[in-house]
């Protein structure tokens, strides 16, 4: 798995700068973005090894460079069933932050588009209804060339919490039922 891209962590205009800055992605046929400040690398979509009794959102995990890190299909997390892996498949990673722990996250895309930079005056906040995915993953929307973005909160789709609930739940419905006789 090669690198594609490597996001430096610091800008010499400093943090407001970067505050700014988006990475787009497609997932499906919708357009998304994720803060720079999240990102740390993206990869080509190589080879993941599947992890047994895990939700399908959770398409198995990656050694990058000693840190096992899970791979999330967008997708599914959004309801949409698994990605279909093409030539333009890329994983996002993503640092998160949970309770005072930093944890490396992939996030699997269909294709990655650019680094663009938002303006303040281009946000706009996401309607209550007739998204495609939970109000709670949308921080803001953005115009960007006459269409919209939706710009995401990250510690919010990949939420280690959230996740591994989701596997607990799935591991105590396939655990086998006690032997009452």
């Amino acid at each position: 798995m090669g690198a594609l891209v490597d996001l430096p962590l610091d800008t010499p205009d400093g943090c407001a700068q970067q505050q700014r800055q988006y990475l787009t992605f497609r997932v499906q046929q919708d357009m998304y973005a994720v803060a720079s400040r999240y990102v740390r690398e993206i990869l080509e979509y190589d080879q993941v090894t599947q992890v047994p009794m895990m939700p399908s959102l959770v398409r198995g995990v990656i050694n990058l460079r000693g840190a096992i890190v899970p791979i999330i299909d967008l997708a599914d997390r959004f309801g949409h069933g698994l990605s279909a892996l093409g030539a333009r498949t890329c994983i996002v990673i993503v640092e998160i932050l949970d309770e005072d722990e930093t944890h490396l996250m992939g996030a699997l895309v269909d294709a990655v588009s650019a680094v663009v930079e938002i303006e303040a005056d281009a946000l706009r906040q996401a309607p209550a209804f007739g998204s495609r995915v939970r109000s709670e993953f949308i921080e803001d929307m953005a115009r960007l060339d006459e269409r919209f973005i939706t710009l995401l909160r990250m510690e919010q789709v990949l939420s280690v919490e959230q996740i591994a609930a989701m596997a607990g739940l799935r591991n105590e419905s396939l655990s086998p039922a006690a032997d009452v006789r």
